[in-house]
């Protein structure tokens, strides 16, 4: 029995939020950030002090991300991906002119979202895979060849620039699932890991010191990641932190007194700055939830960072560090919204099939009466988690009466470096279990009817809702897969190098492992499935391409098998159009209602 109101799917979905990688001006004045207010992804400048609204800057087709300021504040470059493909261009705009220019015109190479301006504002550096592999190199802004700074036999990630303009800092993919950070000077040369004393450390999030005579970085150490400075001169490392968690997103001060950062415990976590002479850590939140990429105002007085949690879509905050007040600088959910009955989540605990505990967020329904309808909702990844963050559909799902379980399998990162390495070689195996065994938690609890349990996931979580459908098909009622991958084989010969690179590291080689990648593939166990399937994917789709789930209709109704087939002709992998996410969203739930309600 349900007496409480449904939340409105579609205005839940059109309320927009801002993207984490924002920019502050050279001067503090203005931030630069993506935003989602007409169903696009624009770049939005807003002054600092709040004194007037943000102002749209961009339009035309696209979405647009990353808007980076030039050292002088002229120009903001930002990156264009036109219909999902993640075939980005690098772009700037002048402020004075209000001229859009493409830096990076009909280049037939894939350009990474990661760029750094030169402290000079003369050069961009980014990531291609120009040269066959996702490399760095060098672009001049005001014309000229673009030539290659570093190619090391990895995938690049990530690049920043120096404060002296004389070396950068590199974030490769390494080895399994670990990264590690490269500074090599920027006239080229040879390149320095950022090292330990007895091998180069898993490393991730560089950000230079305001001298550049040091690195701050996050890295691997007992089990999760801390705070490490890397120094330039002499190579050593000294670590900032230790303890439980996770840190991430280091931000340098302007006198580079202080460091700031994002300590994690799981699903959740929070603002620290420390005090570099004194060692003192001061804590701050908004609330609880998810806060990321802080970043010091040039004055040092305040820190400016992204939020959001279950109640608040993400938007950027100021924080003032002299007594901890917060202003919050986007205002996202409409006024008729902020009353709204949003749930938050419980952490909670449950064994897998296998008897390893396995960490999930539970949401339950305000009011219910006896067992409930529920969703298994799986995240992607894998190497990713599910977090107390702004999610409409859950919020829907839950007004409709229905439980949601969303695990945090093993592979998930949150919760240290074993669990998140427990499903290396395994893909498709623990990870199953763990989701499948969320059904039977719910079902022990008594919160859920057997008889009326869903799963569903996007990109990896769709794989794993496959995965659970061929293997455990006495479990589900029906099963709504998005972007998803069947067939390790097509899915492996169809992705770019970075991707190829990952799978050969944390699952094998196809020809090699010939036997893992048949058994992993729910393809080729579609005779199995018992529940109606829902399939959504989009054309232009590089990671999980169509091709992988249309092959699956066809194998599902040539087997007589239900099946339930959209396909988005103008979107990738994650869905850019606001229309297309209503869309898509609200036939999702529409599907899965046929079979709990």
């Amino acid at each position: 029995m349900r007496s409480h109101p449904i939340l409105p799917l579609d205005e839940l979905l059109r309320v927009p939020y801002v993207d984490e990688l924002f920019d502050l001006s050279p001067d503090g004045a203005e931030v630069a950030f993506s935003w989602n207010c007409t169903g696009r992804w624009e770049v939005y400048v807003v002054p600092t002090d709040g004194r007037v609204p943000p102002r749209q800057i961009t339009g035309g087709p696209g979405a647009k991300h990353a808007p980076r300021w030039s050292p002088d504040g002229c120009h903001l470059a930002y990156v264009l991906d036109l219909d999902g493909s993640e075939q980005y261009d690098i772009w700037l705009y002048d402020r004075e002119t209000g001229r859009h220019t493409n830096l990076t015109p009909e280049t037939p190479d894939r350009i990474a979202p990661s760029f750094a301006w030169s402290p000079d504002g003369r050069s961009i550096a980014f990531i291609s895979n120009r040269s066959g592999r996702m490399d760095t190199h060098i672009l001049p802004v005001g014309g000229g060849a673009v030539r290659p700074v570093l190619s090391l036999p990895y995938s690049d990630l990530a690049v920043v620039w120096s404060p002296d303009g004389r070396h950068l800092a590199v974030v490769c993919m390494t080895r399994g699932q670990d990264t590690g950070i490269f500074v090599v000077p920027a006239e080229g040369g040879e390149p320095r890991p950022v090292a330990g004393p007895d091998e180069p450390l898993c490393a991730k999030h560089p950000t230079w010191s305001p001298d550049g005579s040091r690195l701050a970085c996050v890295a691997e150490r007992d089990g999760c990641f801390q705070v490490a400075l890397w120094d330039r001169t002499s190579g050593a490392v000294s670590w900032l932190t230790e303890g439980e968690g996770d840190r991430d997103h280091p931000a340098w001060s302007p006198d580079g007194r202080r460091l700031a950062w994002v300590h994690g415990q799981g699903p959740v976590n929070w603002l620290e700055v420390a005090d570099l002479s004194s060692g003192a850590v001061a804590s701050y939140r908004v609330d609880l939830g998810v806060h990321a990429f802080p970043r010091f105002t040039p004055d040092g007085t305040g820190l400016l960072f992204v939020f959001d949690n279950p109640r608040r879509p993400a938007d950027l905050w100021h924080l003032r560090l002299a007594d901890g007040t917060l202003r919050q600088m986007t205002q996202s959910l409409p006024p008729d919204l902020q009353g709204a009955p949003f749930v938050m989540p419980e952490e909670v605990r449950y064994p897998s099939l296998d008897g390893r505990e396995v960490p999930a967020l539970l949401y339950r329904p305000r009011t219910t009466q006896g067992p409930s309808p529920a969703v298994v909702y799986v995240h992607g990844g894998p190497t990713w988690l599910t977090q107390v963050t702004w999610d409409p559909l859950v919020q829907h799902m839950v007004s409709r009466g229905w439980v949601v379980l969303a695990p945090n399998y093993r592979g998930s990162t949150g919760y240290g470096r074993e669990w998140q390495l427990a499903n290396r070689f395994d893909l498709g195996g623990g990870d199953t279990r763990d989701v499948v065994a969320g059904a039977d938690y719910l079902v022990r609890e008594g919160v859920a009817d057997p008889a009326r349990i869903a799963v569903t996931g996007t990109s990896y979580g769709g794989y794993l809702t496959m995965t659970a459908l061929t293997g455990y098909p006495d479990r589900w009622a029906a099963g709504s897969a998005v972007v998803p991958f069947l067939n390790w084989f097509t899915e492996y010969a169809s992705e770019r190098e970075d991707l190829q690179q990952w799978d050969r590291e944390n699952f094998g080689d196809p020809e090699k492992d010939r036997d893992r990648y048949y058994e992993r593939s729910p393809f080729f166990f579609l005779d199995r499935v018992w529940a109606p399937v829902q399939l959504i994917c989009g054309a232009n789709d590089p990671r999980c391409p169509a091709q992988e789930s249309i092959q699956a209709r066809d194998a599902l109704r040539a087997l007589g098998k239900e099946c339930d087939f959209v396909l988005y002709p103008d979107e990738g992998h994650g869905f850019l159009k606001t229309e297309n996410v209503v869309d898509a969203k609200r036939r999702r739930v529409e599907f899965l209602a046929r079979f709990l309600e």
